[in-house]
């Protein structure tokens, strides 16, 4: 987007943005934040544009600037909140301060707090929008598993650093591991939910860790 500094102010048309980079990245980005945590609460069928442009203060006009449809928004949230989760899961799984399965065992106590922080009405945004395939875009089919196959990337590695450390078996498959915790975990996080309560994370992810070969 061009920038004429020296040039005087030109009135803009109704519901368009200023024409800034600064100014159109952080309304994009205040979007981009607003609709994940409306998607992670309330799915994506569910959540009307007008909610989140309403949330973030937006005229409706400036929404088809930043993204050319709904669909492109939920791609672009999808994009932020697995960027968001690497990031946490870097934080738990890469902690040489922790053994590599109290690294595990770390992430599920965030999760927990995370969870209870905000009543129970927020899940995981990627197996939200899993559930909710029938109903969404194709296109999201193969974005949402490339999310779900980078998180099992991450705790793959994580438990061959405790087949390193002598925690697990040598012989284990920590790829078919890390595949089998996150079809589990989703589902406790739905139960969770449901309950508004972490005891289905904690008794998922202790049979997990007891059920690790050793």
């Amino acid at each position: 987007m061009d920038i004429d500094t020296a040039a005087p102010a030109a009135r803009r048309r109704p519901g368009r943005p200023p024409k800034r980079i600064d100014a159109h990245l952080d309304t994009r980005g205040a979007l981009i934040r607003c609709g994940t945590e409306v998607l992670t609460e309330k799915g994506f069928a569910a959540t009307g544009i007008d909610e989140v442009l309403r949330r973030v203060g937006v005229p409706k006009g400036s929404f088809y600037h930043y993204f050319d449809s709904k669909e492109a928004f939920g791609r672009a949230v999808i994009e932020h909140y697995a960027a968001y989760f690497a990031r946490k899961l870097d934080r738990c799984f890469l902690d040489t301060q922790r053994s590599p399965l109290a690294r595990v065992a770390a992430f599920v106590e965030e999760a927990c707090a995370g969870m209870a922080r905000f009543g129970f009405r927020r899940g995981c945004l990627i197996g939200n929008l899993g559930q909710e395939m029938a109903v969404l875009p194709e296109a999201y089919r193969a974005q949402l598993e490339a999310v779900f196959e980078d998180w099992q990337a991450r705790l793959a590695r994580c438990l061959q650093a405790a087949q390193a450390a002598g925690e697990i078996a040598p012989e284990a498959d920590c790829a078919a591991l890390a595949a089998f915790f996150w079809i589990g975990w989703e589902g406790a996080v739905l139960r969770a939910k449901l309950v508004r309560d972490d005891a289905p994370l904690r008794h998922f992810a202790q049979h997990f860790l007891n059920g690790l070969p050793r």
